[in-house]
């Protein structure tokens, strides 16, 4: 059984973590060579795709970005 991935059909997580990332002036390849750093593995494309909605989202992954954003659950799944 493969990891816990989270649906983005009514919670819009990519638009959220879109919204974070820009806040906090980071650009995609920048967010992702730091959740690299951590041990998450994600690709820019990846990020492009679950920004956009098409792609669901792990919850190593969805935790990484917690913690590189300086956020919380609550923000992101809002």
């Amino acid at each position: 059984m493969g990891e816990q991935k989270i649906k983005q059909d009514e919670i819009r997580v990519g638009e959220n973590i879109r919204r974070l990332r820009l806040a906090k002036g980071l650009g995609q390849t920048e967010l992702v060579r730091r959740l690299q750093l951590l041990g998450v593995s994600m690709t820019r494309e990846t990020l492009v795709k679950i920004e956009r909605g098409t792609q669901h989202i792990q919850a190593t992954q969805l935790r990484g970005l917690r913690d590189v954003l300086g956020t919380t659950y609550d923000e992101l799944l809002r």
